[in-house]
């Protein structure tokens, strides 16, 4: 049984679709930033990075959305979610997700995780000043360069669809001016008349019990 530790609004929201798209049996555990769990010994016994998403295997623990999403893939060869039996395309898949990984995200991140990089105030408002810059630029490049469409990897969905359509929900809040960005928001409208997408979208969005 596979076991996803997630938060709402994070990254956490593309394995988790990934796993609903492949049909996958697996529990569901959130955890909240806003008290602090992913601090507390409880969590960092599963991830001792303290962040999310955390999918919990047979074989032990995987971290990193990227490697989540592959897994996924792996896992469920039937769901299609990666052209496995070809290298390039799947090297080529890899590349997305690591740039949305390892760009897209650091830059979204200096609007809200300032303190990462700086301790001086001014120099976290110095950061923050250029997210709407960084992120235009970063979806600027996936527009005009990467994004083969209808899906991000041209005619066949894949494990880069979620996670696009994750880190493109930020844009607005970032500053982004998404009028130079209808293939994006077009990927977006089309994620959501997805049954998976939409069936985790609300999962993530009902409120805890009090």
């Amino acid at each position: 049984m596979l076991k996803l530790y997630y938060t709402p609004d994070t990254c956490a929201l593309a394995s988790h679709i990934a796993l609903n798209e492949a049909g996958a049996d697996y529990t569901i555990a959130r955890i909240s930033f806003a008290a602090e769990e992913q601090r507390q010994p409880e969590y960092l016994a599963v991830n001792p990075k303290g962040r999310v998403p955390a999918l919990v295997t047979d074989a032990g623990t995987l971290t990193e959305t990227p490697a989540l999403l592959c897994f996924v893939a792996q896992m469920f060869p039937a769901s299609g979610l990666a052209p496995l039996a070809d290298p390039f395309a799947l090297g080529r898949m890899q590349e997305f997700n690591s740039y949305l990984c390892s760009t897209v995200h650091v830059a979204h991140a200096h609007r809200v995780r300032g303190s990462r990089w700086a301790d001086e105030p001014d120099a976290i408002e110095a950061m923050k000043r250029k997210v709407a810059r960084n992120v235009t630029e970063c979806f600027d490049f996936i527009e005009q360069r990467m994004f083969q469409g209808p899906w991000v990897m041209g005619a066949d969905y894949s494990i880069c669809d979620p996670y696009l359509f994750t880190v493109g929900l930020w844009v607005e809040s970032d500053g982004v001016d998404t009028t130079r960005l209808p293939k994006l928001l077009a990927h977006r409208r089309a994620m959501m008349e997805r049954a998976a997408v939409r069936r985790v979208v609300e999962i993530e969005e009902t409120p805890l019990p009090a």
